[in-house]
C-alpha cells in the first residue's frame, strides 16, 4: 500500500488562521478489507467553510478534529478495489480529505459517486458540478424564487458558487449583477459569465459608496440577493432591497476569523419585508440530482465556463487555502494532487 501524505489541523486559529494551523503529516495507508476501496486523488477542493470548522464553536457541523486529516471534498481513481461495487479506474466524487489517497467504506451511503467525464471534466464535480454548484442551485431556485424580469444580485461573483449563480439567473431571465474584488474578477464576470453588470468593492470604502453603485447597476431595485460575504456588502445590498425581497444566506465569509458582523440597519428587514434564509446544502440532499443534472448540461454546452485556480501539490493547500479567505483565487480553488 502507498505512503501517504496528509494535512492535519495542529492547532486551532486565534483569530485570522495561519499556516502554523497546519501539519504536513507522512502515514502508511492501511490494507483494505473486503467492502473497501482505496481511491487516489487528483484534486482536492478547497472552500471558505473550512475555516469555520477550524473554530471549536457552536455550528451546522462538528468542529474539524485535531491532530486529524482537514476534511475536504477530493474527485479522484479508484486504485485497488475489494468492492463489487467500485472497478479499479473508476474516477469518483467523496470526502477524502486533504491527503492523496483514501481508504473508503464503498457501502457506506453516499461516502463514493461515480462520475462521467465524457463530457464533463473531473474537476469540474468539485466545483460547477458538484457542491459549490448545487448552493448556488438552492439558494436561487428553492429560497429566492426568481422570476423573469427581476434583478438578481450576488457577492463573490466570480467563485464556484457565483458562477453557477450567474448562469442559472440568466437562464431565468433575470437581470444579473455581481459583487466581486478587482478590475480582472469584474471584466471576467461580464466578459464570461454573462454577468449584467460587476461592481468591484474593492473601490468602495463604505457601505453608502457601495450602495450608490448598486442603485446604478440596479436602476429597478433588488430582488433577490445570494449572500456569501456580509458585513459591509450586506449593508450595501440590503439599501437596495425592494419590498418583499428575497435574501439566500449562504455565507458570512467576512466573520470567519470570529469578529462579530453587526447590520447597521436591520429595521430594513421589516420595513420591506425580506425573507432572509440561511441553509446548509447538505441537508437538502433530495434536490441534488435535479440540480446536477442541470448543472451538467449547462457545463457540457458550453453555458457555463468555471474558471479555476489551481494550486499544485498537497503541501501548497494551506497557503492556497488562505489565498481563498483573502480573495486571492479566481474561480474555484482546487489543490492538484497527482
Amino acid at each position: 500500500m502507498p505512503t501517504n501524505l496528509q494535512i492535519h489541523l495542529d492547532n486551532r486559529p486565534a483569530g485570522e488562521a495561519t499556516a502554523d494551523n497546519f501539519k504536513l503529516v507522512t502515514s502508511q495507508t492501511p490494507a483494505l478489507a473486503d467492502g473497501q476501496v482505496l481511491v487516489r486523488h487528483h484534486y482536492l477542493s478547497l472552500d471558505p467553510y473550512m475555516r469555520g470548522r477550524m473554530n471549536d464553536t457552536k455550528s451546522y457541523t462538528a468542529p474539524q478534529a485535531l491532530h486529524e486529516v482537514m476534511g475536504g471534498g477530493t474527485v479522484g481513481e479508484v486504485i485497488e478495489s475489494r468492492s463489487d461495487k467500485f472497478a479499479v479506474g473508476d474516477k469518483v466524487v467523496g470526502m477524502g480529505g486533504w491527503q492523496q489517497y483514501s481508504v473508503v467504506d464503498a457501502a457506506a451511503p453516499g461516502a463514493l459517486t461515480k462520475l462521467d467525464t465524457s463530457r464533463i471534466p473531473l474537476s469540474a464535480y468539485l466545483g460547477a458540478v458538484g457542491m459549490p454548484g448545487v448552493t448556488a442551485w438552492y439558494g436561487l431556485l428553492k429560497i429566492i424564487e426568481p422570476k423573469a424580469g427581476e434583478t438578481m444580485v450576488v457577492s463573490a461573483a466570480t467563485g464556484a458558487v457565483g458562477s453557477a449563480f450567474a448562469a442559472l439567473s440568466k437562464s431565468r431571465g433575470c437581470r444579473t449583477v455581481g459583487i466581486a474584488g478587482g478590475p480582472d474578477k469584474c471584466r471576467y464576470a461580464v466578459d464570461e459569465l454573462v454577468f449584467d453588470a460587476c461592481i468591484d468593492y474593492k473601490l468602495h470604502p463604505n457601505a453608502a459608496s457601495l450602495s450608490r453603485a448598486l442603485k446604478e447597476a440596479c436602476p429597478n431595485g433588488i430582488d433577490g440577493y445570494f449572500e456569501n460575504v456580509g458585513g459591509m456588502v450586506l449593508d450595501a445590498v440590503l439599501s437596495r432591497m425592494n419590498a418583499f425581497g428575497r435574501i439566500a444566506v449562504c455565507g458570512m465569509i467576512a466573520g470567519y476569523d470570529g469578529a462579530p458582523l453587526p447590520m447597521s440597519n436591520p429595521a430594513l428587514i421589516l420595513l420591506n419585508r425580506l425573507k432572509v434564509q440561511g441553509f446548509i446544502v447538505s441537508e437538502h440532499m433530495e434536490v441534488w440530482p435535479e440540480a446536477l443534472q442541470e448543472l451538467g448540461t449547462l457545463v457540457a454546452t458550453g453555458k457555463l465556463r468555471p474558471r479555476e485556480s489551481i494550486a499544485q501539490g498537497l503541501e501548497t493547500a494551506p497557503e492556497a487555502f488562505l489565498g481563498l479567505l483573502k480573495g486571492k483565487n479566481f474561480g474555484k480553488q482546487l489543490v492538484k494532487l497527482c
